[in-house]
C-alpha cells in the first residue's frame, strides 16, 4: 500500500518512493561491486598497474555510480528542480548531475587509456631486447598520456557545451550578405584539431613506425627525419583546419600569403635559407641526428635539426645553435658519417739509443688493454723520423669513444710514462749547446 511517510509543500514522500531508493542504492552497490571487484582486476590482470593507481579508479568509479545513483533518484522523485533561471536557460539539478557525471567518466576514460594501453605499451616495449636506437620511453608516455587527457576534457567540454546550451558566440559578423559568428566551441575544436593531430603523429611513429625501424634495422638519423617530415605534414593539415574551423577562407589566404611571402623572403633571406637547408639535410642526410660534427673547431653531437637551426652538444656538455645553411653550405667535418669508428694518434719521442723494437711493443701492448680502443682495424706503430733531439713514433688507433677521446689520449700517456719508466726509456726534451769564442782586438 502507498502510504505518504513525510510532505514537503506538495511533494509527498511515499512508501514507494523509499522502495525506490532503496532498490536505485542497491542496483548502485552492485554496479560498483561488478565494476571494482570484477571489471578492473580482469582488465588490469596481465598489466603492470600500480595498486594506489587501482585504488584511485576504484574511488572514481565509486563517484560515478553514486552520481547516477543520485540522477535516477531526482528524476524517479520528480525533483528536478531549478537552480539558476535565465532568459535562455534553466539550469536543473539534473543538468548539474549530468555536468559531473560526463566529467567523472572524461577521469576514467583517461585512466583507462593511460594505463592499461600506453604505460601497458612501453612496459612491454622496454622489457623486450633493446634496439640499439632505442630511447629511454619516460618522455613519450608523459606526453602521450597528457594528449590522451587533454583530448578527453576537451571532449568532455563540447558536450557540456551542448548540455547547458551555453555555446554562446562572442562576435558575429556579416561579410558580403553571410552571417559568420565565432562561438566558444569553435575555440575548443581548434584545440581539439591540433591535439588529434598530436596523437596521429604519436601513433604513426610510436606504434607504426617504431615496430618498421626495429624489423629493417633503419638508423637513428632516417628515423629522424622520416619522423619530422610526417610531422610537418600532419601538423599543416591541421592548421588548414583549424583556420577553416575559424571561419577563415584560405583561398584568400593563401594568395595574401604568397603577396606577403615575396616581401618578407627579401626581409628574410637568411631565415628562408635556413630553412630550406634545413629541409636539405632531412632528405639528403648528409648530417643526421646522432652524428658527431666538427664544426668551426667545435666538436659535438648533433642532438637536433630543427627548422632554422640545429641543436648540437659538445664535449663539455654545451649545446651550440648551428644555422643549417651553415651545416650545408660550410666545410663540415662529419666523423659518423660512414661508419661509426675514426682513426686517433698518439705521438712520442724517445731518446737515442732506444731499442726500438722494444718501444714498438710497448705501444701496441698499451693500446691492446684499452678498453676503449677496438680491436679491428688493429693498432699499429709508425716510426716517423730521427728528430733533432728523438727518435720519433706514432701510435694509430681506432675507437668509437669520439667525445671523450682526449680524456682516452690523457689516461694512455698517463700509462705509458709509466711503461716507459719500467723499461728504463728515457723520453728527452729538446737541449742545445752553445760555443761562444771571444775573438781578439
Amino acid at each position: 500500500m502507498n502510504k505518504i511517510l513525510f510532505s514537503i509543500g506538495e511533494f509527498n514522500f511515499t512508501t514507494d518512493h523509499l522502495i525506490g531508493i532503496g532498490l536505485v542504492a542497491v542496483l548502485g552497490y552492485w554496479l560498483f561491486g561488478l565494476a571494482a571487484n570484477w571489471l578492473i582486476p580482469r582488465l588490469t590482470r596481465s598489466k603492470e598497474v600500480d595498486p594506489k593507481s587501482q585504488s584511485g579508479v576504484k574511488r572514481q568509479i565509486s563517484l560515478l555510480v553514486f552520481l547516477i545513483c543520485l540522477l535516477i533518484i531526482v528524476a524517479f522523485l520528480k525533483a528536478d528542480l531549478i537552480l539558476l533561471h535565465t532568459e535562455d536557460y534553466d539550469l536543473k539539478i539534473s543538468h548539474l548531475l549530468q555536468g559531473l557525471i560526463i566529467f567523472q567518466l572524461a577521469r576514467i576514460i583517461d585512466w583507462v587509456i593511460s594505463n592499461l594501453y600506453i604505460h601497458d605499451y612501453y612496459i612491454k616495449r622496454d622489457s623486450e631486447k633493446k634496439y640499439p636506437s632505442d630511447v629511454k620511453s619516460v618522455d613519450e608516455e608523459n606526453k602521450a598520456n597528457r594528449i590522451v587527457q587533454y583530448i578527453v576534457f576537451v571532449l568532455a567540454g563540447l558536450f557540456l557545451l551542448n548540455l547547458f546550451n551555453s555555446d554562446y558566440a562572442l562576435f558575429e559578423r556579416t561579410i558580403n550578405g553571410e552571417k559568420l559568428s565565432f562561438r566558444i566551441s569553435n575555440i575548443l575544436i581548434s584545440i581539439l584539431i591540433y591535439l588529434v593531430a598530436q596523437w596521429i603523429v604519436w601513433i604513426f611513429i610510436q606504434l607504426i613506425l617504431y615496430n618498421v625501424y626495429k624489423r629493417r634495422k633503419v638508423e637513428v638519423g632516417a628515423q629522424y627525419a622520416i619522423n619530422q617530415l610526417f610531422k610537418y605534414v600532419v601538423y599543416v593539415i591541421a592548421f588548414i583546419l583549424v583556420l577553416d574551423n575559424l571561419g577563415l577562407d584560405i583561398t584568400i589566404l593563401l594568395g595574401g600569403a604568397a603577396a606577403l611571402l615575396v616581401g618578407i623572403g627579401l626581409g628574410l633571406q637568411q631565415t628562408f635559407n635556413d630553412f630550406i637547408s634545413g629541409l636539405v639535410l632531412l632528405f639528403e642526410r648528409t648530417v643526421a641526428v646522432g652524428d658527431v660534427l666538427e664544426v668551426e673547431g667545435i666538436v659535438g653531437i648533433v642532438k637536433k635539426i630543427g627548422l632554422r637551426a640545429s641543436t648540437i652538444e659538445t664535449r663539455g656538455n654545451i649545446t651550440v645553435l648551428v644555422p643549417n645553411s651553415k651545416l650545408v653550405n660550410d666545410k663540415v667535418i662529419n666523423w659518423t658519417h660512414f661508419d661509426d669508428k675514426v682513426r686517433f694518434e698518439l705521438k712520442i719521442g724517445v731518446a737515442y739509443g732506444t731499442d726500438t723494437q722494444k718501444v714498438k711493443d710497448i705501444l701496441i701492448d698499451l693500446a691492446n688493454n684499452n678498453p676503449y680502443v677496438i680491436t679491428y682495424p688493429s693498432p699499429f706503430v709508425r716510426f716517423n723520423n730521427f728528430g733533432d733531439s728523438s727518435l720519433d713514433f706514432t701510435l694509430y688507433f681506432f675507437s668509437r669513444n669520439f667525445i671523450v677521446i682526449e680524456d682516452i689520449k690523457s689516461d694512455m700517456r698517463f700509462e705509458l710514462d709509466k711503461k716507459f719508466r719500467e723499461a728504463g726509456i728515457t723520453i728527452p726534451f729538446p737541449q742545445r749547446e752553445i760555443w761562444s769564442r771571444k775573438v781578439k782586438e
